[in-house]
Order: structure tokens, then C-alpha cells, then sequence
């Protein structure tokens, strides 16, 4: 497969789009490898949480990991190099939705464990396969204020993650950092910075990767970090169908994964339009359509290996806004490494030695500059004589009260506190909403214009 993606040396047809762009082995590994790892510590905690929820042992859980890179990296190469029908083609990560965590704990602590969570999976996957062949049309409720609001909201919400890895806790929230970890994490920023700003070629867009190797070297010579535990356990281990025994299917489970699936489903939509403005590469309602189908086939299939549903990552956005590196190819090859991790636990568990204050700082650059690449897009929206500057205010507003308030909505129906307690879904819905009633309303108020108006070419012979 390799082969097929390192033509890079030939120029002589230049790709039609820029995600299409060609790269050299090298490039494929050191860009893969750099995205993995700035996914890594995203996509193994959902089964750190909702392992022992369902009361697995400590070998069970790293079964569950292993499973899980193992079925996000089949589902990224579906994502990125795609089928006829599947996969949006452009530089995605797919991993364990976050989405669903709090839903699932709560499955797996109840009723039949592990396997109801699984069933609800596959069920709630094959409805969303079924919405995913009409949820793309809905692209033109996207224009660059939607968008933007969109993509600011998912750096926004991003950064608590990013501030719980540098406090060394993995929880912003918690109780227990110190100024050792949240210093290694500053050092990590310094790093990324210098190397940014000063770095040519190669080594500007292989910061990230640079910058977590070299805060991962000090905190070893600082004592911050501890390898002993690579050496434990197997090291190569095939994943077995249905490891955790065949799934079980309860009514009350599939209704509260289904709803969940819906809001992946939005959330994803959100990151290909957020990836397809900063590739600078056309996203239609087909294109849209792929990209989800590929996300719910993903799902339905991902619990057959003992994985859990799968979403766009929204965190590797920003690789890709701060890197430039727009090629699907390199998230390709980070696809292959995360199926090698799936086969070798031992180079999981050299890359889960990484400090967590290392990953944060990382974290903060990255999940800012999708934030960034929001405000760029919301650079080009007029606010001259129309609404944009209330609907953009309203959905930043209740985009970031899961982060500000995460308990705001427990009150509310369950249902209704699922959707709104994700900020990217509830973004998305309340940007769509308002779009609708300020801008595509055939009554407008004269005295304030939904939209300026659309340019218009001159007709030929004129």
C-alpha cells in the first residue's frame, strides 16, 4: 500500500486536490507517527473509563485498548484512502468518540456489562448508516458563519483536555497537579514554538512530533517518566472476534446509543467541513455522505473486535491546521501504525509512557489552533447590516457551557442533556437553527438583511 502513497519524487502531475498530495516513505511514517500520537491519549481513555465501569480486570482493560487502536486505525484507511460509497478521502482520524463515554459507563455498570454495550453499538450503528444516506444533503445549512462558529466551539471545548494532560492528572478538574507537571508542559509549548518559528522545511511541520520527543526526553532526565512497564506483558497479540463474548440487546441500551449516534453523526459532519476548510479542498453533500457512512459502517463493525463507536477525531483538525500537512496519506500511514499498535502491545505501551503534561502541552497548541482556523473562517464572513455577530455570540455562548457549566443541563430530559452537554453537537444544532431563521427566511426585515448580497458574474457578451 506504501508503495502506491510515496511517489513523492514525481512533480510532473501535480495532484487536482490538495489532500491528494503524494509523499515519500519517510514523510508517511514521521507525519503518521506524529499524528497517533497526538490522538493517542484521546483514543485509548474511553476504554480506561468504561473498562472498569464494567468491572474488567487490568489485562482485560489492555485488552480493550488493544482492540480499540486496532479497529480506529481499519477505520481511519477506510475514512482517508475510502470505498466506493465510504469514506470522505480527506486527512481524518477516526477513534473512540467521546461522546458516547458517559452513556456507556452507565450501560456497562448496569444490566448485562460490556456485552449490552456492544449490542447497543451495532444497533445504533445500523441506524446511523441508514440516516447517514440523507444527513449529508443538510451541507448547504453550512456556510462559512455556520462553520466557523462551528470550528471555533471545537478548539474551544478541546482545551480543558488539553489543560487535564498538563496538569499530569488527565483531569482538569481534579485535585493533584503540581508546578513540575504543568512546567514540563510550558516546556513542551517552548519547544513546539522555537521549532515552529524557527524551524525550516521538515522540521516546522514536524513539530508537534519533535516537540513531544524532546519534552518526553526531559521529563526522563527529570525523572517525570517511567518505561518499565514496556517490557511487561506480550508482544504481539492478534485481536479475537467477540472477546468479550457475543453482544446483548436490550431496548433501553439501543435507545440511549441511538441518540448518541445522532450526535456523532453531527459532530462528524462539524470536523469534515472543519478539515475541508482548512485543506482548502471542496466539501459537498456526497462527500459528507461518504465520510459518514464510512464513520457508521465503522461503528456497526467496530464491537465484532471488542471496540466502541468510532467519530472524526477532532483533535488531529489540528495537526493539520497547524502543520499545513494537508495530505490524506499521512493520515493514512497513522492508520497503519495504529493497526500495528493493535497487533503489538508493546509499542502501545512505549507510546502510553509519554507524560501526560508532555501530551498536554502538545494538546494546547494543536486544540488552539482549530479554534484559529474558526476565527480565520469567521474572517471572512461580512457582519455589516445582519445577524452574524448575535448568532455567532449565541453559539459560542452555548457551545462553551458544557466546558463552563459541565452540570448545566442535568436538569433537563435525558435525552435533551445528552445532545446539549457536548458543545460541539449543541453548536452545531443552535448555528444551523439560527442560519435558518436569520439568513434563509424568505421574509426579511428591510432594516436588517439576513445575508449580503451574492456576487454575481457578468453574463458573457455584456
Amino acid at each position: 500500500m506504501f508503495g502506491s502513497l510515496s511517489r513523492g519524487g514525481d512533480k510532473r502531475t501535480p495532484p487536482a486536490r490538495p489532500e491528494d498530495q503524494p509523499l515519500s516513505a519517510g514523510q508517511l511514517g514521521a507525519y503518521g507517527l506524529q499524528h497517533v500520537l497526538t490522538m493517542y491519549g484521546g483514543i485509548v481513555a474511553p476504554p480506561l473509563i468504561v473498562g472498569p465501569a464494567a468491572g474488567l480486570s487490568g489485562p482485560e482493560v489492555g485488552l480493550l485498548v488493544t482492540a480499540t487502536l486496532f479497529v480506529s486505525g481499519l477505520a481511519t484507511l477506510l475514512q482517508t484512502l475510502g470505498l466506493p460509497k465510504f469514506g470522505a478521502r480527506l486527512p481524518l482520524v477516526q477513534g473512540t468518540t467521546f461522546a458516547a463515554v458517559s452513556t456507556m459507563t452507565a450501560i456497562a455498570a448496569q444490566g448485562q456489562g460490556l456485552p449490552a454495550v456492544f449490542g447497543a453499538t451495532v444497533v445504533a450503528g445500523l441506524a446511523g448508516l441508514v440516516a447517514s444516506f440523507f444527513f449529508g444533503k443538510v451541507v448547504r445549512c453550512f456556510p462559512p458563519v455556520v462553520t466557523g462558529s462551528v470550528i471555533t466551539v471545537i478548539g474551544l471545548t478541546l482545551l480543558p483536555v488539553a489543560f487535564g494532560w498538563a496538569s499530569g492528572t488527565g483531569n482538569v478538574t481534579a485535585r493533584g497537579g503540581s508546578m513540575a507537571d504543568i512546567g514540563l508542559a510550558g516546556l513542551t509549548v517552548l519547544i513546539i514554538l522555537a521549532l515552529s518559528a524557527l524551524g525550516t522545511g521538515a522540521v516546522s511541520r514536524l513539530s508537534i512530533l519533535l516537540g513531544i520527543a524532546l519534552g518526553t526526553a526531559c521529563a526522563a532526565a527529570f525523572g517525570m517518566t517511567d518505561f518499565s512497564t514496556v517490557g511487561q506483558g506480550s508482544f504481539f497479540a492478534v485481536p479475537q472476534l467477540l472477546p468479550f463474548g457475543p453482544p446483548v440487546f436490550e431496548i433501553s441500551a439501543i435507545v440511549s446509543m441511538t441518540v448518541v449516534i445522532f450526535v456523532v453523526l453531527t459532530e462528524t459532519t462539524a470536523d469534515i467541513l472543519a478539515v475541508g476548510e482548512i485543506v482548502d479542498s471542496r466539501v459537498d453533500a456526497r462527500r459528507i455522505g461518504d465520510g459518514l457512512r464510512a464513520d457508521m459502517l465503522a461503528t456497526t463493525l467496530s464491537p465484532l473486535f471488542g471496540g466502541f463507536a468510532s467519530s472524526a477525531f477532532a483533535q488531529n483538525v489540528g495537526v493539520v491546521a497547524l502543520t499545513r500537512i494537508k495530505s490524506r496519506y499521512a493520515v493514512a500511514a497513522g492508520g497503519v501504525l495504529m493497526v500495528v499498535l493493535g497487533l503489538l502491545p508493546v509499542m502501545g505501551r512505549v507510546i502510553a509512557a509519554v507524560p501526560l503534561p508532555v501530551l498536554g502541552g502538545a494538546g494546547l497548541v494543536l486544540f488552539g489552533s482549530v479554534a484559529a482556523s474558526g476565527i480565520r473562517t469567521l474572517s471572512t464572513v461580512s457582519f455589516h447590516r445582519n445577524a452574524n455577530l448575535v448568532l455567532v455570540a449565541t453559539v459560542l455562548g452555548i457551545g462553551l457551557v458544557p466546558v463552563a457549566a459541565p452540570h448545566f443541563w442535568d436538569p433537563f430530559p435525558r435525552w435533551f442533556s445528552l445532545i446539549m452537554s457536548s458543545g460541539i453537537s449543541a453548536a452545531s444544532i443552535v448555528a444551523v437553527l439560527l442560519n435558518l431563521a436569520f439568513n434563509e427566511t424568505r421574509r426579511r426585515r428591510p432594516d436588517l438583511p439576513a445575508a449580503p448580497p451574492r456576487h454575481r458574474s457578468p453574463r458573457k457578451g455584456r
